[in-house]
């Protein structure tokens, strides 16, 4: 387990995205050895997180046992195989789609967003769908992650025949990548309002983030969850997976991002009621007249 240990550190110092934070979080790591003694995989993963997460909360670190087999990399085959499966079964993240009696547009997102090859074909069905909606709801109580070109792909049906820039991924060296839109053919005008969760996280936390951010739509219901750091994936034994953050994302707009403080609502409420709220007359209302 020692060796172990030793390889967590050095990532972390190396690797680790908040650099002030990384050498406190892998001399963290220093004294568990004793603590690991005799734990099974399931129990060892649990106790590394916690030590990982000790020093800044940042859930996004954390160790995974995949008794299927760790790997490394999301462009591995393994994660490859395991992504065309999650698409077909989760229509890459369009959940649910349908009018509701006053016209409005329904759309869930749940449980995360596939990979933009993948999920293409189902976004580009679910609006189509909802092309004739009046207003659109996205449900995001549920989302609990998904990659930046996707979230870009979504907001090119909503934002205009102008690309926006949405985003960029900085990492500790290097040039930060930038996330813009590229505008679909159809596009959605319609006032929009984003239901968000506790649990909703990452990718759909993003989602949200943007929207908000341009004044494009409500976000209704509770702060979300606070994860914005995207993570590389890096096989620490045959069944044990480290989740590293590498990046963090920088909106355009703020300059900044959600990490800890999570996606505030415009207006607040429980998830379970957000729903409702969002198609009261009075938040409709406030939605028209919110900035574009």
């Amino acid at each position: 387990m020692t060796d172990i240990l030793e390889s967590l550190a050095a990532l972390v110092r190396e690797r680790y995205i908040l650099e002030p934070d990384a050498e406190k979080i892998a001399a963290d790591l220093a004294d568990l050895d004793p603590d690991l003694a005799g734990l099974g995989p399931d129990a060892t993963a649990e106790m590394l997180t916690q030590r990982l997460q000790r020093t800044n909360h940042d859930r996004h670190l954390r160790v995974r046992h995949k008794p299927e087999g760790a790997a490394t990399g999301f462009d591995s085959a393994e994660y490859a195989a395991h992504y065309a499966a999650e698409a077909r079964v989760n229509a890459g993240g369009m959940r649910e789609v349908r009018l509701l009696g006053d016209g409005t547009g329904y759309l869930r997102i749940a449980p995360y967003l596939s990979p933009v090859h993948l999920a293409e074909p189902y976004v580009r069905a679910a609006f189509t769908l909802l092309s004739s909606a009046t207003s659109l709801v996205i449900d995001l109580r549920d989302g609990r992650g998904g990659t930046p070109e996707t979230v870009a792909l979504i907001c090119g049906y909503l934002l205009g025949d102008e690309p926006v820039h949405l985003q960029d991924l900085q990492e500790r060296h290097g040039t930060p990548r930038q996330f813009w839109t590229t505008p679909a053919a159809t596009r959605i005008d319609a006032p929009i309002r984003v239901l968000t969760s506790a649990t909703t996280f990452s990718g759909c936390e993003e989602l949200a983030y943007n929207l908000q951010a341009l004044g494009r739509a409500l976000v209704v219901g509770e702060v979300t969850g606070g994860g914005a750091h995207p993570v590389e994936a890096i096989a620490l034994t045959g069944v044990l997976e480290l989740h590293l953050p590498v990046a963090r994302s920088v909106n355009a707009v703020t300059g900044t991002n959600w990490e800890q403080v999570g996606v505030v609502p415009d207006i607040a409420c429980p998830a379970e009621e957000a729903l409702d709220v969002a198609q009261l007359p009075a938040e409709a209302s406030a939605l028209d007249q919110k900035p574009a």
